[in-house]
């Protein structure tokens, strides 16, 4: 699970998540997207235009949902979720674009990673989760 947007300097992520969904969908996994606008307007577009967006610039057919807000009292509540303590996991608000999680196929919160941390990083992490490792 990713917050994305389009107009920020993380954006080019998007290649990496695209690939990730693509070496990993056939094993169940997948990338779900979240676009916001919360973070220095990097997001303002609408829903169609972000979705056109993806798929033109960065071939993305993972899904990409309606934008959210990701922190703060209007935040969705998967978020609200997502950045609750989970065991040594702890409780943040979304600090930047592209932050991700790795959930678990129960619902539970494997890892948290930073905005700066690309999509390849967190393979090796996929193959653990995959192995039971996570």
């Amino acid at each position: 699970i990713v917050n994305t947007a389009s107009k920020c300097g993380n954006t080019p992520q998007y290649e990496g998540l695209e690939k990730l969904y693509q070496d990993y969908k056939d094993q169940g996994f997948t990338v779900l997207g979240f676009p916001s606008n919360q973070f220095k307007n990097q997001e303002p577009g609408t829903n169609a235009e972000i979705q056109e967006f993806c798929r033109a610039n960065y071939g993305v057919t993972f899904p990409v949902f309606a934008k959210i807000d990701v922190n703060g009292n209007t935040a969705h509540p998967l978020y609200k979720f997502l950045t609750s303590e989970h065991g040594d996991i702890k409780a943040n608000p979304i600090d930047w674009n592209f932050a991700k999680f790795l959930v678990g196929p129960e619902g539970n919160v494997l890892q948290r990673y930073a905005a700066n941390i690309t999509p390849d990083l967190v393979a090796s992490d996929i193959d653990n989760a995959f192995a039971g490792k996570v």
